[in-house]
């Protein structure tokens, strides 16, 4: 007999609480966009932006000023100071790269040993990438990310509608026009936009409702997670593109336990209003959802806590996207099929599941 946080006769009505947590959800994602448009887009790293990082140690603690006026006059454009993990560890930026990576060491020591004599030092990274490279990088991240959502969409589709060639039709059409556009020189970035509206309105259209669910939900979580990084004043790189990936796998792995669970109440349940199955679904998952999220952030947290600051932003959006993504599996995701209720075929009557289940609504003996 399974261990069972939460009771399996819970009755929590998710689906009347759905308008709070729209409100909630469209608050968050005006305010990132707000804190994006005031700053002028989002704080690009030197992956995506180019320039050049220096990560020093000292061995004891020099105070922000100290070592900016010790820097001054060493010819190192655009430069910035930011304490890192401890009060004896500092990252330095530079916006423009006009030195190999020779220069710059020879630089940042000429100033070091010149205006903190007696204060011993070592540099343990230094990090390069021209302008044309970041560029390119910050193209393919976006790619990456979009073409991660069409194959989402292709799944969701023929796994819990059976319509795999509308689905790939669309992602290929889709697909295909960025690779096309792109290779003829247009911005890809611009593209990618474009793009994923055009996705949220042929799913509409082609009436994929669960694929259109699935989607708004990894929207939702991406735009308040990047918007809330924003808000903190926090660099977006190569690593917050791989957490950001990671929470869109781990939101539809959430979404799809929901999912599953509607459609085999569907299945055996015709009286029932469809928002009385996805409150029942929601509720018999619930448990899980909360163990699985719980386990997760407490890891997370591990991270955030003891990881130090080179793992540190991955950790945080790590953590602002486990959180967000639970909620949205289960006051986005599955709302949106109730909008769209009376275009999700049941199956015949006579063809119901009729297999015995537990106490909690699976099938009898299903992991």
């Amino acid at each position: 007999m399974g261990l069972h946080f939460i009771r399996n006769d819970l009755s929590i009505d998710f689906v009347g609480m759905r308008k709070i947590s729209y409100i909630v959800s469209i608050v968050l994602i005006l305010a990132g966009f707000a804190s994006l448009a005031i700053k002028g887009g989002p704080r690009y790293g030197i992956d995506f932006s180019g320039g050049a990082t220096v990560q020093i140690k000292f061995a004891s603690p020099v105070s922000d000023e100290h070592l900016k006026k010790s820097l001054e006059g060493s010819d190192l454009p655009g430069l910035t100071i930011q304490q890192y993990g401890s009060d004896t560890s500092y990252l330095l930026r530079i916006s423009t790269v006009k030195e190999t990576s020779t220069g710059i060491t020879k630089a940042v020591n000429d100033a070091l040993s010149a205006n903190l004599k007696g204060v011993g030092y070592e540099i343990q990274r230094l990090e390069m990438v021209g302008p044309k490279v970041g560029a390119d990088l910050r193209s393919q991240a976006l790619e990456a990310m979009y073409y991660a959502t069409l194959l989402i969409a292709v799944y969701v589709s023929g796994r819990f509608e059976r319509r795999w060639f509308s689905a790939a039709c669309m992602a290929g059409v889709l697909g295909g026009a960025i690779f096309g556009l792109g290779w003829l020189g247009i911005d890809k970035s611009w593209l990618v936009l474009v793009a994923i509206v055009l996705t949220v309105i042929l799913c509409w259209r082609l009436k994929l409702v669960f694929a259109l669910g699935a989607i708004v939900s990894i929207l939702h979580d991406v735009l308040i997670t990047v918007g809330l990084f924003s808000i903190m004043n926090k660099e977006f790189d190569l690593t917050i593109i791989a957490a950001l990936l990671t929470i869109v796998g781990y939101s539809l792995n959430d979404t799809i336990i929901v999912y599953d669970r509607i459609r085999e109440n569907l299945r055996g349940d015709f009286v029932s209003p469809f928002s009385a199955i996805i409150n029942r679904s929601i509720n018999q998952t619930l448990s899980r959802t909360i163990l699985t999220s719980g386990t997760t952030l407490l890891v997370i947290s591990a991270l955030l806590i003891w990881g130090g600051g080179i793992i540190f932003d991955f950790a945080l959006v790590m953590f602002i996207g486990v959180l967000v993504g639970t909620a949205s599996s289960m006051f986005v995701a599955s709302p949106v099929l109730l909008a769209f209720g009376d275009d999700i075929s049941r199956h015949d009557p006579t063809k119901a599941d009729k297999r015995p289940r537990d106490a909690d609504g699976r099938i009898a003996a299903q992991v």
